[in-house]
C-alpha cells in the first residue's frame, strides 16, 4: 500500500514539525535546568577567567528554581565560599555577572589594607591577584577597607578574582540566593579576540 502524495508531503512535514519542537523544548530545558554557556567579557576574575573565555554553568548545582522568580522547588545544598557563581546583577537583573563567593550568611566580613577577614579570621584566599600597588582608605572608597559587615539569611558576598579591578559586592552589597542562576565548572573554549588565538591550553579546564 502506498500513500498518496500530499497525505505523504503532509507526514513528513508533520514529523519534522514535531522533530524541531521537541529539540527546541529539550534545549529550553536543558538550558534552564541543567547547563548554560556563558561568555567572559571582563577581567574581573583574572586569572581565573579571561576575557574571551566561554564556560559552562552548572544550573542545578544548587537545586532545581523557578526560572522567573528564583524559587527553590528543590534545594540540593547553598553556594559555599570560593565557588565561582553565575547571578543576575542585584542592580540591574538583566545583566549577568560572575564572581567568587566570599561571605556566606551569618558570616561577619572585613577587608584591612586588601587582606580578607571573615568571622575575625584571615582567610585562606589563593585565587585573588592585587595589580594595584596603591591602598585606598575606607573613606575615599571601599576597595581596599572595608566592613565589618554581617552577611544576611539568604545572602551572598561576592568578589572578583582581580580584586584591584572588580565591580564586586564591595561596592553595591549582596546578592540574593534567588539571583544565584549557577555555579561555573568548565571552560569549553576560549579566544583572545586575535585571528587565530585560541587559547588551547585553556579548553577542558575546570574552574576552581
Amino acid at each position: 500500500m502506498i500513500e498518496p502524495a500530499q497525505e505523504f508531503r503532509k507526514s513528513v512535514f508533520r514529523e519534522y514539525a514535531e522533530a524541531i519542537i521537541i529539540a527546541l523544548l529539550l534545549a529550553f530545558f536543558i538550558r534552564t535546568f541543567v547547563v548554560q554557556a556563558f561568555k567572559i567579557p571582563s577581567g574581573s576574575m583574572i586569572p581565573t577567567l579571561l576575557v574571551g573565555d566561554h564556560i559552562l554553568v552548572s544550573k542545578f548545582a544548587y537545586g532545581v528554581r523557578n526560572p522567573f522568580s528564583g524559587e527553590a522547588w528543590l534545594e540540593l545544598g547553598e553556594p559555599q565560599r570560593q565557588d565561582v557563581i553565575v547571578f543576575k546583577y542585584p542592580q540591574n537583573p538583566s545583566q549577568d555577572y560572575i564572581k567568587r563567593v566570599i561571605g556566606r550568611p551569618g558570616d561577619t566580613v572585613e577587608i584591612k589594607d586588601k587582606v580578607v577577614y571573615v568571622n575575625g579570621e584571615r582567610i585562606d584566599d589563593p585565587h585573588a591577584v592585587f595589580l594595584d600597588e596603591r591602598l585606598y582608605s575606607a573613606d575615599q572608597q571601599p576597595r581596599d577597607n572595608f566592613g565589618p559587615v554581617t552577611v544576611a539569611a539568604e545572602q551572598l558576598l561576592v568578589m572578583g578574582d582581580n580584586r584591584d579591578n572588580s565591580h564586586d559586592g564591595r561596592f553595591w552589597g549582596m546578592v540574593d540566593f534567588r539571583a544565584v542562576k549557577g555555579r561555573a565548572f568548565m571552560i569549553y573554549w576560549s579566544w583572545d579576540g586575535e585571528e587565530t588565538a585560541v587559547r588551547w591550553s585553556r579548553l577542558g579546564n575546570i574552574i576552581r
